[in-house]
């Protein structure tokens, strides 16, 4: 009993140093396999960091507005005769946009204008009368007096009839009709919207720190998102009041729009252009990345010792500045003439063995300078 006891453990013993040795013998080999496989090439593309010209400009996001831009409304009770005007028309300043039923003014008016004449015959008569010496300086005053009051209601008339036609202040677009034709309205309604688009406006906030930067007349760039068009224009107003609550200062630009391609209300991205400077290196902004423990870049370097002009990737921390149009000023940490990655850092550690391709890089930036040298 004891001796099959004995035999049992032997084998169990055999067993399991058996598994054990080929566990230890797998991962060994896992391990050699692994450690003598191949490090893929990575392909990247590249710029070459050099000190250039540097047009540093103050980014901010605004809203744009007509530069003349009103709600229209009557001045007086009335009910609509005729609308003048269609949708998105284009219309001239003093143009008649919509008439007011006018009738009694209009009888009034004609009734006064008869009044008027009677009273300037009867001035004319005692004035003949006062001049032959038969006619009472009373007679002539009180004629003086009827002909101006007469004249009078007749201005008045006329300035009651104006009130009844809505012109438009200043030429323009106008917008969607808001009344009907036979409608009873009043003051305050608006009737319709007309804006100058032929000039805009673009009102955004800046932090006070960059007051300093701003002056009037300086150059602006506005873009709107998903076109490409870029629009230029000008400061033409900054508030000399900064806001208490929020540190920020409102700022104005006028902005040309001849093809009316801008329209009022639309979200804004603008670039105040400022002073360019020299010797400054910046990058594309997809060649920084930004980790917990700073900015870094990576660099491609000949290996050392290889023959073959092999490169591969090094991790340089760098200190950034400003940003400008897609572009990231590098204020240390980076030599001029270092080659810096693009594109496809993401796959990179220190030692990567690298390969550049340029025709890689989303923003052809790194294509144009390559293609440049």
């Amino acid at each position: 009993m004891i001796k099959r006891l004995l035999i049992a453990i032997v084998l169990l013993a055999i067993v399991a140093g058996g598994l054990i040795g080929f566990n230890i013998y797998r991962d060994r080999l896992i391990e050699n396999i692994f450690a003598n496989l191949p490090v893929p090439v990575v392909t990247v593309s590249t710029v070459t960091a050099e000190p250039g010209s540097w047009t540093p400009s103050i980014d901010a996001i605004g809203t744009v507005s007509a530069a003349r831009g009103v709600d229209l409304t009557v001045e007086t009770t009335g009910i609509v005769k005729e609308i003048n005007f269609t949708a998105n028309q284009t219309v001239e300043a003093g143009q008649v946009l919509v008439q007011l039923d006018d009738a009694v003014q209009q009888a009034d008016l004609e009734a006064a204008r008869t009044q008027n004449v009677l009273d300037k015959q009867a001035l004319q008569r005692a004035l003949e009368l006062q001049q032959r010496g038969v006619g009472s300086t009373v007679a002539l005053q009180s004629a003086e007096a009827a002909a101006a009051a007469s004249g009078a209601q007749v201005e008045k008339l006329q300035a009651v009839l104006q009130q009844k036609q809505l012109r438009a202040p200043f030429g323009g677009v106008v917008g969607i009709p808001r009344i009907d034709e036979g409608q009873y309205l009043t003051p305050g309604a608006t009737v319709v919207t007309i804006q100058d688009i032929t000039t805009m406006r673009a009102d955004f906030t800046v932090p006070e720190q960059q007051l300093s930067q701003l002056k009037i007349g300086q150059d602006v760039r506005l873009r709107i998102d998903g076109q490409e068009e870029t629009f230029s224009g000008e400061i033409v107003g900054i508030d000399p009041k900064v806001d208490p609550s929020s540190r920020l200062v409102s700022v104005r630009a006028t902005i040309d729009n001849p093809n009316g391609a801008i329209t009022p209300g639309q979200f804004v991205r603008i670039h105040v252009q400022l002073p360019a400077e020299d010797g400054v290196i910046a990058l594309p902004q997809t060649a920084v990345v930004t980790s917990l423990y700073g900015d870094y870049v990576y660099v491609v370097r000949p290996v050392e010792g290889d023959e073959e002009g092999k490169q591969e990737s090094r991790q340089i921390f760098v200190e950034v500045g400003r940003r400008s149009e897609g572009r990231v000023e590098i204020k240390s940490g980076l030599d001029a003439g270092s080659v810096v990655v693009t594109a496809g850092q993401n796959r990179l550690n220190n030692g990567s063995p690298v390969a550049i391709d340029n025709t890689i890089d989303p923003s052809g930036r790194a294509q144009s300078q390559a293609s440049a040298q």
